[in-house]
């Protein structure tokens, strides 16, 4: 059975903005991704360091989303879709998007590759 397609996103957010960029995450990135636990993914997870220096310090917040299968791992992202369901002040919420990006020293996504060591 092949493996369920996992990403970890990587954000490393501005020194002195980690709250806003949460709270803006909270308010509209994290909910048009539970939206689509179900139909597109299995799950969603979000991650901070337990403490401050943990390791390399290279991100600040991270999500990882398991995709429901390779499919919908494959299938065009209908995000945009489900944000205009979401919230009607889109003026807004593109507002608030722009903001949340503004707060980021660096992004990237990380598509995982499960391993069979057996």
């Amino acid at each position: 059975m092949p493996a369920t397609p996992v990403v970890w996103f990587f954000y490393k957010v501005r020194w002195g903005f980690q709250e806003e960029f949460v709270e803006l995450f909270r308010r509209n990135h994290y909910p048009v991704l539970k939206a689509q636990v179900g139909d597109r993914f299995s799950s969603v997870r979000v991650y901070v360091p337990k403490y401050h220096g943990d390791g390399r310090a290279d991100w600040t917040f991270a999500v990882e989303i398991a995709y429901r299968d390779a499919e919908a791992f494959a299938r065009r992202s209908n995000e945009a879709e489900v944000a205009r369901r979401l919230f009607p002040d889109q003026e807004r919420f593109h507002r608030e998007e722009q903001r949340r990006f503004e707060l980021l020293d660096a992004h990237w996504d990380v598509p995982l590759k499960t391993m069979d060591m057996d």
